[in-house]
């Protein structure tokens, strides 16, 4: 049932400030003073909600959501932070991080629906959400404008299909933006209406201007493996995880970079990862300062750590339905579940904590507030 936008912020108002402890099912502690992380989760009793945890078991904070959830953009100066809805939904929830101010819910338009995921610019003045123009068949981005309560005051091409992640790389001007290639409209739901013509590509934007300033595709012969999720590494180079849209079987690799100047490269080997990794790669995070990248294979149970300079895997781990992955320390990694896990531990090693919250599955992603 939707949650009445009235009620929703005279409601949280009063919530937000009781802390809500849970035990933790196995696992040793943190000390005081726990890492921190958000991400969009669904209760027991069926609702969503973005939850606020500690790697210690805590449960700090919740917001509630108008339905399911999917990615948290944060504002660079780590005050204010925005959750949006899973596609097709149309649903955005900024929060103050500091819990001064009620939350302030907004919707794309009418003709337009989010795909989950946003960027605040540099001076966390603007809004960048990758957004649908469902009855042109055209991804676009959403501009929003921050001070003046997210209201939207234009947008951008994507100049592709199917916009997913988008990032603001390092110059704090371009944009890279994974174009999945999928069109859908939501009177079809989620269903996919283009596998056989699918045109994935991973582009970079200039976020003043909107102007395209390059745009990086796969080999046609791999036009369904869909590009939805990124990072960039500590040499500025943009990794991706693909989603294979045909059989398992024949899945290649998943997991690439490239940049602005350089084509798409997949990451090597010892053996073809594709079908082991069952043809989804759910998440991509950069962690320890960039130099190594993560992504999960939820479908698989697996996460894959990669040393980013070398583009080479270093290791990996086993936990069933892992997607969210979020920098713990700047030397280890947290790892979400949507069975309530969350573990921590220095890449591709055993678990330094695994606690487990109860009436909480953490949904695709999730992302560190502080240490």
């Amino acid at each position: 049932m939707a949650i009445d936008r009235r009620a929703f912020v005279a409601g949280t108002a009063a919530m937000l400030a009781l802390p809500r402890p849970l035990h933790a099912a196995d696992g040793k502690a943190f000390h005081s003073g726990s890492a921190e992380f958000i991400s969009a989760c669904k209760r027991g009793d069926g609702h969503y909600a973005l939850a606020f945890v500690t790697a210690d078991g805590k449960i700090l904070r919740e917001i509630p959501l108008d339905g399911r959830g999917h990615d948290v953009a944060l504002s660079p100066d780590g005050t204010r932070g925005v959750a949006f809805a899973r596609r097709p939904g149309r649903f955005a929830i900024a929060f103050d991080l500091k819990n001064e101010t009620p939350p302030v819910a907004f919707d794309s338009p009418e003709d337009r629906h989010f795909y989950g995921h946003g960027v605040f610019s540099r001076d966390g003045r603007l809004l960048y959400v990758t957004e649908n123009d469902f009855d042109a068949g055209r991804g676009v981005l959403g501009i929003y404008d921050v001070g003046a309560n997210y209201r939207r005051i234009g947008e951008f091409d994507a100049h592709g299909v199917g916009p997913h992640e988008v990032i603001l790389l390092e110059d704090g001007v371009t944009l890279a933006v994974a174009n999945g290639g999928i069109d859908t409209h939501p009177a079809s739901g989620r269903e996919k209406l283009n596998l056989s013509t699918m045109q994935p590509s991973l582009v970079f934007i200039n976020s003043r201007t909107g102007d395209l300033v390059t745009r990086q595709e796969i080999d046609p012969a791999l036009h369904k493996l869909s590009i939805r999720h990124i990072c960039a590494d500590a040499r500025g180079r943009v990794w991706f995880g693909g989603q294979w849209e045909d059989a398992i079987e024949t899945a290649p690799e998943l997991v690439g970079y490239t940049s602005r100047d350089k084509p798409i490269r997949f990451v090597s080997s010892a053996q073809h990862m594709g079908p082991a990794l069952k043809g989804y790669i759910g998440s991509v995070s950069a962690t320890n300062g960039g130099e190594i990248v993560s992504v999960s294979a939820p479908r698989a149970g697996r996460i894959l750590h990669f040393d980013a300079n070398r583009a080479e895997l270093m290791g990996e781990v086993l936990l069933k339905d892992a997607c969210g992955i979020a920098e713990a320390s700047d030397k280890t990694v947290a790892i979400s579940s949507g069975e309530g896990i969350l573990e921590v531990a220095a890449p591709g090693k055993e678990p330094q904590s695994r606690i487990s919250f109860n009436d909480i599955a953490f949904d695709n992603h999730m992302r560190r507030l502080r240490v």
